[in-house]
């Protein structure tokens, strides 16, 4: 079987108790035949349009030949640095897939402006950007395709044999790219983007990576009949039961990666899981952990553990993990399983697992920020170099970091979660994301972590739509490097202030507390950020 799923205690017996009901309605071949009413009238106009990924398989084969071939003619022309630009699932899954195989894909999904000069340094004469987008709309990646343009163009180098782009047909930048002479590869338009690991948005740029994604594809193929049938024995089926069955039901989800061989999954699930069921003020909120975070430590009641492992039943029988769901398989047959799992939690909450009604709130206050240009909230107050903003006054009354923290921590319900959002250089202020086991540890609640802008295409639409139950942690950086985007009247670092800015005002008119933390010497005050962490 090319994938295994093991349970034991609790979530045992509330798969048990829900399989039944499952198997009964006939979900699984439902989707299968593309039946776009297992989602309710409301969701089915969406749906329809929306089940392409359960044909990926067969429908992006003959991609394969294209995309191989494609590489062997940029490798003749000494092009052979892979970088990608797309926001959600049009960089995540490809993330994946490179970083599994084993070969190298630089993946430019942020407006921090020190990551896009990063890329542009890795030498443009051997770069080949790949462009990722539905509908070419996406402002991350219509700005780092413009900054790639214009350097190309400013050494001689006509960007047509440097670029190519991965779009929906007859799309706007299909449309565009095919007038200015780009390499155009078109996905199926009735995937949505978090469920298009299996289609061009994944394949070409893990493709032309080097990554064997006709292996991959085998890999999702073999799982296709397990995935189909009604029955008890479906992974899908029981990987749906055990994430969104049970009464009461745990609503958050922790990833756990331990041993296994494929790299960075939980990311991909992350994204998949909130962006789908996020919404109508429920949903399952993915945790991303580590084998000694405080959560698997200590698990909250309202928690449920998933550990990804290489071989899930010698493993439950090596290391007791009562109560956990233990998962292997190949990569192919990870995507396959939890795109059909999600589809199924969706129908079991009740929410239409396709559409993402609230991500555009975020975007819109951003374009209003870039519009407006207001002037800087100044900060409530300043300490060891760091200014500190809040959607309350309140919040701010100690005037310390770690008495601001412990007042947002203060603001958590029992149910609650804390969510640490970084709009910062990834590359360069990596140790960051350490700051989400101290502060899991310190608030003793389930902490999310996600790089900005990057997550607002993923746990972004979880935070707005999902139950209102968050505390939110900002952190951004004041850098003297910044970068012109090439026909907009901002930068790259006015577009990520104002993103961070734009998210920050929409949760707060949610009633939601924002701390908004901004860095003025980056590199010194992480530590600063982890000694009131603590």
């Amino acid at each position: 079987m090319s994938f295994d799923i093991h349970l034991s205690g609790r979530v045992k017996t509330v798969v048990d108790t829900t399989l039944p009901g499952l198997t009964s309605s006939l979900v699984a071949s439902g989707i299968t035949a593309g039946d776009s009413s297992l989602w309710g009238p409301t969701a089915e106009p969406e749906a329809a349009e929306r089940l392409g990924w359960v044909q990926a398989v067969s429908v992006s084969r003959p991609l394969v030949p294209q995309i191989e071939q494609l590489r062997a003619e940029l490798a003749e022309r000494g092009v052979t640095n892979v970088v990608l630009t797309g926001m959600g699932g049009s960089s995540l899954a490809p993330e994946v897939i490179a970083a599994t195989s084993g070969v190298d894909l630089t993946i430019v999904d942020s407006t921090a402006p020190g990551q896009v000069l990063a890329a542009l340094d890795e030498g443009l004469a051997r770069t080949v950007l790949v462009v990722s987008s539905k509908s070419g709309s996406t402002v991350e990646t219509d700005s780092v395709k413009r900054a790639f343009e214009a350097a190309w163009r400013d050494l001689g180098i006509d960007p047509v044999d440097h670029i190519v782009i991965v779009t929906d047909p007859d799309s706007p930048m299909d449309r565009a790219a095919r007038e200015a002479g780009y390499r155009v590869f078109t996905a199926d338009p009735t995937v949505g983007g978090r469920y298009s690991a299996l289609t061009a948005f994944g394949l070409v740029p893990a493709g032309l990576a080097g990554a064997p994604i006709g292996e991959l594809l085998d890999e999702a193929e073999a799982t296709l009949l397990e995935v189909a049938i009604d029955s008890p024995e479906n992974p899908a089926l029981v990987l749906a039961a055990a994430i969104a069955g049970g009464e009461p039901r745990r609503d958050k989800l922790g990833l756990i990666t331990d041993g296994t061989h494929i790299v960075g999954l939980p990311d991909w699930i992350e994204q998949l899981i909130a962006e789908s069921t996020g919404k109508q003020g429920t949903g399952i909120l993915p945790v991303v952990l580590l084998p000694v975070s405080a959560e698997v430590e200590n698990p909250p009641a309202d928690l449920q553990l998933v550990r990804l492992v290489d071989e899930a039943d010698a493993f439950h029988l090596i290391e007791r993990h009562e109560g956990e769901v233990l998962i292997s398989g190949s990569l192919g047959a990870q995507f396959v399983v939890w795109e059909y799992a999600t589809a199924i939690a969706g129908r079991m909450l009740g929410i239409n697992p396709f559409d993402q009604p609230d991500v555009e709130a975020a975007k819109v206050a951003a374009r209003g920020m870039l519009d407006e240009r207001p002037q800087p909230t100044p900060p409530a107050f300043a300490a060891d170099g760091v200014e500190v903003r809040v959607s309350d006054p309140a919040l701010a009354e100690s005037g310390t970091l770690a008495g601001v923290l412990d007042a947002l921590w203060a603001r958590l319900s029992p149910d609650g979660y804390v969510s640490i959002q970084a709009y910062v250089d990834r590359i360069d202020l990596s140790q960051l994301q350490g700051l989400r086991e101290m502060v899991a540890a310190d608030s003793a609640r389930p902490t999310t972590f996600g790089w900005g802008p990057r997550f607002l295409h993923s746990t972004g639409q979880y935070h707005k739509g999902g139950p209102q139950n968050g505390v939110f942690l900002q952190i951004l950086e004041r850098s003297d490097v910044d970068l012109e985007i090439p026909g907009r009247p901002y930068t790259f670092g006015q577009l990520i202030d104002a993103q961070a800015a734009g998210d920050a005002g929409v949760l707060a008119g949610h009633g939601r507390p924002v701390v908004t933390l901004t860095l003025t010497d980056p590199q010194a005050e992480v530590l600063t950020l982890f000694e009131a962490a603590q």
